[in-house]
């Protein structure tokens, strides 16, 4: 098993690139056991998100999550 710092290096690089099949496993069954990793991979990728939708020139409403994060659902929430 890989460790943390193993880990969010191939998180950030699946990313940049495709992950050979013994990183993938490698990388699956390490954020199977750690919910540290899985929450850091959730946040670097609603941040990608959000930058690119902020390069776009398009910022989310204040207080709305930004597109593709944990808590957007894409269903228009009603609070």
């Amino acid at each position: 098993m890989s460790s943390c710092k193993d880990a969010t290096r191939l998180g950030s690089d699946a990313l940049e690139r495709k992950l050979s099949l013994r990183e993938r496993l490698s990388l699956r069954m390490h954020r199977a056991l750690c919910a540290g990793c899985t929450r850091f991979e959730e946040q670097l990728a609603a941040l990608r998100a959000l930058s690119r939708h902020w390069a776009e020139g398009h910022a989310p409403p204040a207080g709305e999550p930004p597109p593709g994060s944990a808590g957007s659902t894409g269903a228009g929430d009603e609070r």
